[in-house]
């Protein structure tokens, strides 16, 4: 496994393995027993990065969410895990009441929702301190100030150690840092957004989140990570659930002229490394500039397997100039 630092301040920062594991369906899509040998192993292979949220899976039983972080609380007990297992989770896009969802009654980030919702998230984790705790979604309904003054009280009372954002306009995302900045407050050091080898087109209805916040990585991102070095960009969804294995699997987003532009190159690629497309993608992620930190979801111990060996494939500059240059 492989390393990387992720925040600034030497009282926060962590080092995290650069492959972050997915548990959005462990505890419910993925049973206990599945779950737990896939944080087995990938602790074993030096894995300390894991991800969830206080709202996964609400969509699987119409509920509010909290298996995920439920069963990882669990595993951690059970395992007498510590902090040495990087644990981020977000709040913010729970459910406000059951049958309900992110897009029409989240919690939202309040100053009261970001104190009650990272407690329960304490309570269900069963840890005192959130290694990193994100703004899952975007909420203009509460002022910008509350949310940063939010946060960062957890920061400083020692419950929270780290801030992120996830799927907030960019503009956002420096306003509440500059407002953090002024206030010589802790501000958002981690960001959290979809991003892969393909590119979606952005004029569609699911390119964007219902409620105008942005999912995917785009050009304004990267250009502001290359500006702000000191930030993380951690990427969900960098196998698109699949798709790179199952083409039948890839979202109508991704249907336009560069998609088959881009496979060519990445199954040639994938030919010339012995590697899977998938693999391929991830060592793409991990050796790109500004950095990408992957953040994959797996339901079997060789799917975990295969992208862990990601971590060692190494690609040619030739290779890589290629895959860049698809279009």
């Amino acid at each position: 496994m492989k390393y990387r630092t992720i925040g600034s301040d030497p009282r926060t920062r962590r080092e995290v393995s650069v492959l972050a594991l997915g548990a959005m369906l462990f505890g419910s899509v993925t049973d206990e027993r599945t779950s737990f040998a896939l944080l087995d192993r990938y602790v074993e292979a030096g894995g300390n990065f894991i991800d969830t949220s206080d709202n996964y899976a609400f969509w699987t039983d119409g509920g509010q969410g909290g298996q995920s972080e439920t069963l990882l609380g669990r595993w951690r007990r059970s395992r007498g895990v510590g902090d040495e297992i990087v644990v981020a989770t977000k709040l913010g896009a729970r459910p406000l009441a059951p049958g309900t969802s992110y897009t029409d009654h989240p919690e939202g980030l309040s100053a009261k929702v970001i104190r009650e919702s990272a407690e329960r998230s304490r309570e269900r984790l069963g840890t005192d301190r959130l290694a990193l705790l994100y703004a899952h979604i975007e909420d203009r309904a509460v002022p910008l100030q509350e949310t940063v003054e939010g946060f960062a009280g957890l920061v400083a009372e020692g419950t929270v150690g780290l801030l992120g954002a996830s799927n907030h306009a960019v503009w956002r995302v420096e306003r509440a840092r500059a407002l953090a900045a002024a206030a010589g407050l802790p501000g958002y050091e981690v960001l959290q957004y979809q991003h892969s080898y393909l590119r979606p087109r952005t004029d569609l209805p699911e390119a964007l989140f219902p409620d105008g916040s942005l999912g995917h990585t785009g050009a304004e991102l990267l250009t502001y990570l290359r500006a702000e070095p000191r930030l993380a960009l951690v990427a969900y969804s960098p196998l698109l659930s699949g798709a790179y294995a199952r083409p039948e699997r890839l979202p109508r987003d991704y249907d336009h002229p560069g998609t088959p532009a881009r496979l060519k190159v990445l199954h040639e690629v994938a030919r010339e490394t012995g590697a899977s497309a998938g693999q391929v993608v991830l060592a793409w992620q991990l050796g790109h500039e500004p950095p990408v930190l992957p953040l994959a979801g797996v339901s079997s111990v060789a799917q975990l397997d295969e992208n862990l060996a990601a971590v060692d494939l190494e690609l040619s500059p030739e290779q890589r100039a290629r895959l860049d240059a698809a279009h």
